[in-house]
C-alpha cells in the first residue's frame, strides 16, 4: 500500500542538493574544458575557459532563480493567495500543499488557524442563535401554556358532557402534542444552572440503554452496546447527558426500526480533524474509507485533549453531508409532518455544550448516521 502522506525534505536540503549538483557540474566541465584547450589550442585556452567560467554563471544564476521561485516563491504567493481569500471572507479557502516540508508545515499551521476562525465564528453564530431562539421559545411557551390548559379542561368537560368519543380523542391527542412541543420549547430555553460534576459515562449510557429496552422501544432492532469499563469521568450533568444520548438513540430508532443500532464510547484525545478510534468488534484488518470531515471545536479543547468519545450510530439512511450541519439547528428536521419538531437535536447540540462537550455528525459504519459526543476528562 503507498504512503499517502509521504516524508518530503526541507527546503534547506534540496537548494543545497540542486546547487551542490550544478556546481559539481559547473566545476567538471571547467576542468574538462581546460584540458582540452591546454590540449588542442594552447594559445586560445585562456579566452576558452574564461567564456565557459561566464557561462557557467549565467546557467548558475538561471537555475538558482529557477529554484527559488519554485521552491519559495510560488508557494508564499499560493499561500498569500490563501491568506487574501480569508481576509476577504472566505474562510473555505486553504493553503495547498508545497514541494517541501517547510512551506508544507507553514501551509497546515494556516489551515489550522482558518479552521479556528471558521470555527469560532460558528460558535459566535450558534451561541447568539441559541440565545435569540431560547428567548423567542420561552416567550411562545409562556403565552401558549395558559390557552392551552384552559382548552385541556374544556376538553374534559366536553368529555363529561358526552361529546363524541372520536372528537374528544383526537382533539385531546392534539393537544398532548402541543404540550409535548411547548415542554421542548421550555426544555431547549431553560439554562441549566446547576454545578458541573464528575460523571461516570458508562453508568450513564448502560442506564440509558438498560430504560429503552425495558420500555420496548428497542424490540425488533439489533441493538447492542460497545462500552468499556475503564472509561474516565467526564464533568457534565448525568441525568441532562442521559437524557441526550436517550434523544439520540430514539433519532436512531426512527432511522432504522428494524435495522442496526450501536450505542458506545471510547478513550480518546479530542482530534478535529481525524477518524475516531477503532471499535473493539472491528476486525483487526478492516479499513474504513472515510472522508477527513471537519469537525466542530471549541477553544479550551486543543489537539490532543485527553478524554471520551460517545456514538449512537445506526443503519439507517444517514444525513446527507450538506444537511449535516444543520440537524443541529432548532426547527429543522427531515422527518415527516406530525412526527417531528425539529428540536430534539438543538436539544441535544445544547445541553453538550453547555456541559463543555461538541457533538457532531458522521456517517456511520453500519451505513447509516453516526452521532458523536466529545466530553474532556476530569483533570486529576
Amino acid at each position: 500500500m503507498t504512503d499517502r502522506n509521504p516524508v518530503k525534505p526541507s527546503l534547506r536540503t534540496v537548494l543545497l542538493v540542486q546547487l551542490a549538483f550544478l556546481a559539481a557540474i559547473a566545476l567538471i566541465l571547467g576542468v574538462a574544458t581546460s584540458l582540452l584547450a591546454s590540449t588542442l589550442a594552447p594559445e586560445s585556452a585562456f579566452p576558452l575557459v574564461l567564456g565557459v567560467v561566464a557561462l557557467d554563471v549565467v546557467i548558475f544564476i538561471a537555475f538558482g532563480a529557477y529554484l527559488v521561485t519554485r521552491l519559495v516563491l510560488k508557494p508564499l504567493r499560493r499561500l498569500m493567495g490563501s491568506a487574501d481569500a480569508v481576509i476577504a471572507g472566505d474562510l473555505d479557502a486553504r493553503a495547498p500543499q508545497a514541494e517541501t516540508a517547510d512551506f508544507t508545515t507553514l501551509g497546515d499551521s494556516f489551515n489550522r488557524m482558518t479552521d479556528y476562525l471558521l470555527d469560532t465564528q460558528g460558535q459566535l453564530i450558534r451561541a447568539e442563535k441559541l440565545a435569540s431562539v431560547g428567548r423567542l421559545a420561552a416567550g411562545i411557551a409562556h403565552e401558549i401554556g395558559n390557552p392551552l390548559g384552559g382548552a385541556t379542561t374544556y376538553v374534559e368537560v366536553l368529555r363529561r358532557r358526552g361529546g363524541q368519543p372520536e372528537v374528544v380523542d383526537d382533539l385531546a391527542r392534539e393537544l398532548e402534542r402541543i404540550d409535548r412541543i411547548v415542554r421542548s420549547l421550555l426544555d431547549y430555553a431553560r439554562p441549566h444552572e446547576d454545578a458541573l460534576q464528575p460523571v461516570d459515562v458508562a453508568v450513564v449510557l448502560n442506564a440509558a440503554f438498560e430504560l429503552l429496552r425495558a420500555q420496548g422501544t428497542l424490540r425488533g432492532l439489533r441493538a447492542r452496546r460497545d462500552i468499556p469499563g475503564n472509561l474516565s469521568p467526564v464533568l457534565g450533568r448525568a441525568h441532562v447527558l442521559e437524557q441526550a444520548v436517550v434523544n439520540l438513540m430514539l433519532n436512531a430508532v426512527d432511522a432504522a426500526p428494524a435495522g442496526d443500532l450501536v450505542l458506545g464510547a471510547r478513550a480518546w484525545g479530542y482530534q478535529p480533524h481525524r477518524a475516531a478510534p477503532r471499535r473493539s468488534s472491528d476486525a483487526t484488518r478492516l479499513f474504513f474509507p472515510r472522508s477527513p470531515g471537519r469537525r466542530p471545536s471549541r477553544s479550551e479543547l486543543v489537539a490532543g485533549t485527553p478524554g471520551v468519545l460517545i456514538f449512537v450510530a445506526d443503519s439507517g439512511k444517514g444525513v446527507p453531508p450538506d444537511d449535516r450541519e444543520m440537524v443541529f439547528e432548532p426547527f429543522y428536521t427531515t422527518k415527516e409532518p406530525g412526527r417531528g419538531t425539529g428540536l430534539g437535536l438543538a436539544i441535544v447540540a445544547r445541553a453538550v455544550y453547555d456541559m463543555g462537550g461538541v457533538v457532531w455528525l458522521e456517517r456511520a459504519r453500519e451505513g447509516g448516521a453516526a452521532f458523536k459526543l466529545f466530553f474532556p476528562a476530569v483533570s486529576s
